[in-house]
């Protein structure tokens, strides 16, 4: 069954970090392009950083130079590392393969980037 999890969110204080991390419930997970994803109040769904199955990554220009994504293969993990958050930061963010797969959104995890 397709299941995406993702924790790490919270409330932190502009300059602030948080890593995130999803667990991906999907067959051939060391294939697959994953992505992370955001959607803030009143904005549609964008990607934030993507990584493909040979690590090759990629980059919102909002969030270049601040946010690092990594996977680990033998865990079925993504991690979105996040620097320097800024109040525009603050959304649900979410993981998914890439392109998404749209019916399998997980319930996110909340960030919250206090000014």
């Amino acid at each position: 069954q397709v299941q995406f999890v993702e924790s790490g969110g919270g409330l932190v204080q502009a300059g602030g970090s948080l890593r995130l991390s999803c667990v991906a419930s999907v067959s051939m997970f060391n294939l697959r392009p994953m992505g992370w994803y955001r959607q803030a109040p009143g904005k549609q769904r964008e990607l934030v950083a993507g990584i493909g199955s040979s690590g090759t990554v990629n980059y919102g220009d909002s969030v270049k130079g601040r946010f690092t994504i990594s996977r680990d293969n033998a865990k079925n993990t993504v991690y979105l590392q996040m620097n320097s958050l800024t109040a525009e930061d603050t959304a649900v963010y979410y993981c998914n393969v890439r392109p998404p797969w749209q019916d399998y959104w997980g319930q996110g995890t909340q960030v919250t980037v206090s000014s």
